[in-house]
């Protein structure tokens, strides 16, 4: 991360020395470069450097108006609202200085955002060969945010943008997602799409609002506490952070101890591989699917003149959280798999004799625990001298732990860090609208999603408009299939996801519960994920007459020996694909252990009648609710109805 804060402040730096002295200098923000797509039907916000004082005059297919730079050099100015057209040419004027801006069009634009699934790329979906090839079109473009995180606003891009008009040379890296949607809705909206692509693989949504929008919520002021000392005092963040840390374990294991202190564990510690390497290869059944908390521990032994040499703790590579301790005290922590730990120890930390280091790795996802060549372990110190960290020993944490707090200023996890990286330097561009694929970094933590979603709207629409239109992808199938029901998170999610929407009259969902893949939370079908997309846009935004995404769940009421649950949103009737019968309904009392897999009929056109088991005082009727469950009930224009929790009445 310090890299990239270097990079950016570099960034800031060249952009605010800059005096132009000849034709075609950066007057204009780096969102207005060629082939740029301007938002149609709204006043259009412009924005810029210039030098204090500079009368700044921008001008556009006949449009034209001026602001002057303030005394720190920025400006901003609103040209008129346009309708779609183009190519344009856009100009920049400020006294002797001129910025030329070509091959401009005014249509629709949308920012679109998420994690992996947003970032995968056109060449990793079906068919990508034939896609890419045929994909030439002069009227989609695409801008994407490099990316970036900071622990406060960033004015600029950490690298440089560009537009990037479709075809075979350009589209292999864009957002599939995104391309597919703007792709299928042009055939029904016929003016130029442009689309922002601000996208990081495994980043919570909590990374992706301002802290503005987080202290809404109340649950994160002690975090945004500690990122606000990190960004005037990083050690004294660390140590707060640590203390955050050990009250988290010391709370949810209170009769393990304190592992990180010499001689406090009560865990069961067991010898590890001596290459370590991914936990999941050791051949322990108990870690072979483990995704949590795994302690290591190792000694070295120390003479008094090496203990009080400078030194710098590495531990190669760890998959794919790690906080550190050395001697009880904390040392550091870092997040990102193919990242490697150096952690420089503070004075006095290492002793003559027996010297223990400790390291909790946590894994959410595959892989996880300390890889890489075991030389790539050791204590390194200041005169090039070093000595090998072996032996480790190793104790899991319990099941049913959860994961430990993430650092406030950890990139993918932590709080606001991406948008301060990546969503402030867009500026106040105009958009049509944000189409998100997020929320498999917040399985584990399912019961705060729909809260945060609802903050994280607000949050932007602060910025893009009151009434911005958010398009959102409803997680899809991943993961075993399960034999009898059980309390999903990633279920919980996309009930989170749903009831978000519902609450929401500028909000459409593009359900995807058939269109996962078991073994891969990454799915090659984007085609289909874009249609749906275009078809919840058509609904929501344009104000098309059809549904927005299949047959959804209106109420559930019980009748005599069964269940009735009633939808809309569907087109023609109800069906139900390979049997006469729909499959993937439960019925559930008060507990997780009270739900049953029922047998289900179709009563009608738009309802579904469920039998009620022997015994079962039913209060709640849910459909698909698992990791990757079987889902067969469908309209007849081919759209699934989508995961639901719905109280009977």
């Amino acid at each position: 991360m310090l890299r990239r804060t270097v990079v950016a402040l570099a960034c800031a730096m060249l952009w605010s020395l800059a005096a132009p002295a000849s034709a075609d200098e950066a007057l204009l923000a780096p969102m207005f470069q060629d082939h740029v797509v301007l938002q149609r039907g709204q006043p259009i916000n412009v924005w810029g450097r210039a030098p204090a004082g500079q009368r700044v005059a921008v001008s556009v297919a006949g449009h034209r108006a001026t602001a002057r730079a303030d005394r720190d050099g920025r400006w901003r100015l609103r040209l008129p609202m346009m309708a779609a057209g183009g190519p344009y040419t856009m100009t920049a004027r400020a006294g002797g200085m001129t910025q030329t801006v070509n091959d401009v069009l005014v249509g629709d634009v949308w920012l679109c955002s998420g994690q992996s699934n947003m970032v995968l790329e056109v060449r990793r979906t079906l068919d990508s060969r034939a896609e890419i090839a045929n994909s030439a079109n002069d009227t989609l473009r695409m801008l994407t945010v490099p990316m970036a995180d900071a622990p406060t606003p960033q004015e600029d891009f950490a690298g440089p943008v560009a537009w990037q008009v479709a075809g075979p040379t350009t589209v292999s890296e864009w957002s599939a997602t995104c391309f597919y949607f703007a792709r299928e809705l042009q055939r029904s909206v016929h003016v130029p799409m442009g689309m922002v692509n601000a996208a990081w693989g495994g980043a919570n949504i909590r990374a992706w609002m301002s802290r503005e929008a987080l202290r809404t919520t109340g649950d994160y002021n002690e975090g945004l506490d500690i990122l606000d000392i990190y960004s005037r005092d990083p050690m004294a963040a660390y140590q707060r952070w640590a203390s955050v840390w050990e009250n988290w374990w010391r709370a949810q294991a209170p009769a393990l101890g304190e592992p990180w202190r010499p001689g406090a564990s009560q865990l069961a510690w067991r010898r590890a591989p001596a290459q370590l390497g991914y936990w999941e290869r050791w051949g322990r059944p108990e870690l072979e699917n483990f995704n949590g908390l795994v302690w290591y521990r190792s000694n070295v032994r120390l003479t008094a003149q090496q203990a009080g040499k400078s030194a710098t703790l590495a531990l190669g590579m760890i998959d794919e959280i790690d906080a550190t301790w050395v001697n009880g005290q904390f040392v550091g922590a870092t997040s990102g798999a193919g990242t490697q730990r150096n952690y420089v120890l503070p004075e006095g930390v290492l002793r003559a004799g027996d010297n223990q280091v400790v390291v909790a790795a946590v894994d959410t996802y595959a892989t996880g625990g300390l890889y890489g060549p075991a030389e790539s372990r050791a204590l390194r110190f200041a005169d090039g001298a070093s000595t090998p960290l072996t032996s480790w020993r190793y104790a899991q944490a319990p099941a049913g732990l959860g994961y430990p707090p993430r650092m406030p200023w950890e990139a993918t996890g932590g709080l606001s860090t991406i948008h301060n990286g990546m969503i402030t330097p867009i500026g106040p561009y105009n958009f049509r609208g944000v189409v998100w694929y997020q929320g498999e970094s917040n399985t584990g933590e399912p019961d705060t999603y729909r809260g945060l979603l609802h903050a994280w709207m607000a949050d932007w629409r602060g910025k893009y408009g009151a009434n911005l239109p958010f398009l959102i992808v409803q997680l899809a199938d991943y993961g075993a299939a399960a034999t009898q029901p059980v309390n999903s998170g990633t279920a919980r999610v996309r009930e989170a996801q749903r009831l978000a929407v519902l609450d929401d009259a500028h909000a459409g969902l593009a359900v995807t519960i058939d269109l996962g893949e078991r073994g891969d939370i990454h799915p090659a079908n984007k085609q289909d994920v874009g249609r749906r997309l275009a078809r919840a846009a058509r609904r929501v935004v344009y104000g098309e007459r059809i549904a927005p995404s299949g047959p959804a769940p209106v109420r559930a009421w019980r009748n005599g020996a069964e269940v009735m649950v009633e939808f809309t949103d569907v087109e023609r009737e109800l069906i139900a694909y390979g049997a006469s019968r729909p499959v993937g309904f439960e019925l559930c009392g008060a507990t997780q252990e009270s739900c049953a897999f029922v047998d289900a009929r179709i009563a009608g056109p738009r309802e579904v009648a469920l039998a009620i088991p022997a015994g079962l005082t039913a209060t709640r009727v849910r459909l698909c609710w698992a990791d990757s469950p079987v889902c067969t009930l469908y309209d007849r224009a081919g759209l699934p109805a989508g995961p639901f929790e719905l109280a009977i009445r």
